[in-house]
């Protein structure tokens, strides 16, 4: 897989400009200890995430985000750099997430987004399914959640000017 520029501002993109197989690395979120503490104290007040003492003491060896904290950073970084507010309709959901290392205070996480399916719908035409691949990497480039989602978007609008009988694309699929 080649990593990918898209060809416009995420606010431009339409189902259409999700190619399979492209890759696109892009996001800066820093990870610090008060918003690690914040964060979990009000969602998941597990020792490892609100003591920095008794998460010493623990299994990982000093204080972790909750998954759910990174899983935050992550939908802010793809929703502000991926997933086009013009498009975007919904997410029927997500396949495989997984945490596969630690996310500590001082990490600086990114993105990495392979496009994985891009299917127009035959039902309904004015959209399409998008199934990506996001990993979650931090400074050492080191994953450290994946999951695989699935979102539904619009297809770019058909303005009079272009309505000239074109056939459908080649990734048209029943959905």
């Amino acid at each position: 897989m080649s990593r990918a520029d898209f060809a416009g501002p995420v606010a431009e993109r339409w189902f259409e400009d999700f190619v399979p197989g492209a890759v696109y690395e892009f996001g800066h979120a820093e990870v610090t200890e008060t918003d690690i503490i914040d964060f979990a104290r009000r969602f998941d007040p597990q020792p490892m995430h609100i003591d920095p003492e008794a998460a010493a003491r623990g299994h990982f060896g000093g204080l972790i985000a909750s998954g759910w904290h990174t899983a935050g950073l992550m939908m802010r970084l793809f929703v502000e750099h991926f997933l086009p507010a013009n498009a975007s309709l919904a997410s029927p959901g997500i396949d495989e997430l997984r945490w596969t290392r630690p996310v500590r205070p001082g990490d600086v996480l990114h993105l990495r987004v392979t496009v994985l399916e891009a299917m127009r719908s035959r039902s309904k035409p004015d959209r399409g399914m998008l199934r990506t691949l996001i990993e979650v990497l931090n400074q050492n480039g080191e994953v450290v959640m994946s999951l695989k989602p699935m979102n539904l978007l619009r297809c770019r609008p058909v303005s009079a000017s272009n309505a000239s009988g074109t056939k459908g694309s080649a990734r048209e699929a029943a959905t």
